[in-house]
């Protein structure tokens, strides 16, 4: 059974979340803190991915324009030139996925 819940429903939740509810809180919160600054609140625009990462994850600093271009594109599946939850919900899972190869390579 899948239970939907809406962002007032998250915040009062936040007191007995489970560490992966938290990585899932997490994961819609940060979208929404960036997305709408430009555009629709519903999707991340170019420049709002860019500050994402620079300001989310300790690679955003090191990457480059190019690079930043790149991931838009793979990202951005309709190519309307914004990403919406669903496009960027495919970007956490391909970082978990390079996490988790990582510490399988590092435990053998």
């Amino acid at each position: 059974m899948l239970i939907l819940l809406s962002p007032f429903t998250l915040q009062s939740h936040t007191l007995m979340e489970t560490p992966l509810e938290k990585a899932l809180t997490t994961m819609v919160t940060t979208f929404h803190k960036y997305s709408g600054r430009e555009g629709s609140k519903l999707t991340l625009s170019r420049e709002e991915l860019k500050e994402l990462i620079k300001k989310e994850l300790c690679l955003g600093e090191k990457m480059k324009e190019s690079s930043t271009d790149d991931l838009m594109k793979s990202l951005d599946k309709n190519s309307d030139q914004e990403i919406d939850f669903k496009e960027y919900s495919v970007f956490p899972t391909t970082l978990c996925m390079a996490y988790n190869d990582f510490f399988l390579e590092d435990s053998e």
